[in-house]
């Protein structure tokens, strides 16, 4: 959650993403911290990097959870979370990582601990999962693949 908040206030969105905002927005920001703009040995070039890696990082994961972008990848969503089940999943810091047997993965972001004990200590993950983390918490496919996983 804090990631997604840090990225919304990068892009100076308030509430929901408008991918149409976001991405001029995105390309007002690219022009004017693209490394290109300043001399070599600046040291505004150094922070224009820095800037523009966290300004991409930033467009591509908030596309990622753009209402418009998770109701084009519904139905493939839809389809992965009541046909494959779990094939492992890991937490760090708020984000639940499930990887599905069909090989996709899907971050889950503000999943509280005891919420994520819960599940690993339910004797159905897949029906506590359908129940409790897929309808209630932020997504995005992960783009990693399972080979890197």
């Amino acid at each position: 959650m804090k990631r997604i908040s840090q990225y919304k206030k990068l892009f100076g969105i308030e509430k929901e993403i408008d991918l149409k905002i976001l991405k001029t927005r995105y390309r007002n920001l690219v022009k004017e911290w693209h490394p290109d703009k300043f001399q070599e040995g600046d040291s505004k070039r150094e922070e224009a990097e820095i800037n523009s890696r966290n300004i991409i990082d930033g467009y591509h994961f908030l596309v990622g959870i753009a209402p418009e972008t998770i109701a084009a990848n519904l139905e493939s969503y839809t389809e992965t979370i009541t046909t494959s089940g779990i094939a492992d999943y890991a937490y760090k810091g708020l984000v639940l990582e499930i990887t599905f047997l069909d090989g996709t993965i899907y971050e889950y972001f503000g999943v509280t601990k005891p919420i994520y004990v819960k599940m690993v200590n339910s004797n159905k993950l897949n029906r506590f999962a359908k129940r409790t983390i897929y309808p209630n918490y932020t997504y995005r496919k992960s783009k990693r693949t399972l080979q890197e996983a």
